[in-house]
């Protein structure tokens, strides 16, 4: 019957649905769409024909709207924060993909955070058949995470993969094509973004905005003493009301950032001290792999090395690891057939959560 299911259709599609980005990646043509997950709308007016952009353009709006005009991130701390927007910028984004081929129904595979409830998977399962999806599968975040960081994970071998994204950092073990545990924190790349403004304003009576602030991670964000120290210039609005423009350093950035790093360590340890011998055995010999957008943050692997006496790596490419973990799935039927071919519901089970 899955084999039924699968056919060969070179039309065929994944999603990788985070926090604050969509990646569709294409059977035929590979990464298709990697846009911002944000939509704006007329106010009040959260339909089809009320929804001025998604996306990039979507972004580019954010902080900067009249009053007629609203700009949301529909996904928030690894939850749905909003169904319908949510359900419209999903719709939005796949006939993107298929502008000039509605006529094609394609199956489609959707990565989700592990913390998404099961009402909030069928009304993301229902967006993608709303939107011409003739199948839909649904696959959790720490196990598209580590097919994407080239990790066998059908062995009888545990392997930890740590993705850390915009609103939660997922740990997740996998071992014989499930995830035998897996925890979810909301501390992630928000909450750095966040600990970076508030250091701004406390240090500096700055005020700036959260992009700002995420161009300050990017820019010069870093885990673990630099060699040369980088800097990075701000401006922002003081106490006064005056702009005022800024320079921080990397090392500044350094201390802001330590308590969200501290409590994602301390989230990691949480796992390996449940964690059953045997696996805890294999994560010693192949050490933590780290994926999203998160795990670009300078010297992570080392700190988190530091603090966990374990070997830690940065997965290649890390921000689209999820997105090629569902793309290899999309390709592979044997892995696709050990995933889910044991779940009716096309969702993997054997989760402990912690």
């Amino acid at each position: 019957m899955l084999k039924k299911l699968m056919g060969l259709f070179s039309n065929d599609i994944a999603i990788d649905l985070g926090t604050s980005s969509i990646i569709i990646f294409s059977k035929r043509d590979g990464v298709v769409l990697n846009e911002p997950a944000v939509i704006a709308f007329k106010k009040g007016v959260l339909t089809k024909e009320g929804v001025l952009a998604v996306g990039k353009e979507a972004q580019l709006m954010m902080g900067k709207t009249p009053q007629a005009i609203e700009t949301i991130r529909p996904m928030r701390d690894g939850v749905i924060a909003d169904f319908k927007a949510t359900e419209i910028m999903i719709r939005a984004m796949i006939e993107r993909v298929y502008q000039r081929k509605r006529f094609i129904k394609p199956r489609i595979i959707i990565c989700l955070p592990r913390e998404v409830t099961q009402v909030e998977r069928n009304a993301v399962k229902d967006a993608a058949i709303g939107a011409g999806a003739r199948e839909v599968f649904l696959v959790d975040e720490p196990m598209a995470a580590a097919i994407g960081a080239a990790l066998d994970v059908t062995l009888p071998m545990g392997h930890m993969v740590v993705d850390i994204g915009a609103g939660t950092t997922e740990v997740g073990v996998t071992s014989l094509g499930g995830l035998v545990l897996c925890k979810a924190s909301r501390v992630a790349g928000d909450r750095i973004d966040k600990a970076i403004l508030d250091f701004v304003r406390q240090e500096y009576n700055l005020h700036i905005g959260l992009r700002t602030a995420e161009s300050v991670k990017v820019e010069i964000g870093a885990a673990y003493p630099l060699k040369e120290k980088l800097v990075a210039t701000i401006k922002g609005r003081d106490n006064f009301g005056y702009l005022v423009r800024l320079e921080l350093d990397s090392e500044e950035v350094r201390k802001a950032i330590a308590e969200p790093l501290r409590q994602m360590a301390a989230t990691i340890k949480s796992v390996l001290e449940v964690m059953p011998a045997e696996l805890a055995g294999d994560i010693v010999d192949n050490g933590i792999v780290l994926t999203g957008g998160g795990a670009l943050i300078r010297g992570l692997d080392l700190y988190l090395s530091e603090a966990l006496a374990l070997p830690v790596r940065v997965a290649h490419e890390p921000l689209l690891a999820v997105g090629r973990g569902v793309g290899e799935l999309l390709n592979n039927e044997a892995l696709l057939q050990h995933v889910f071919g044991r779940e009716k519901s096309h969702i993997p089970s054997k989760h402990i959560r912690l």
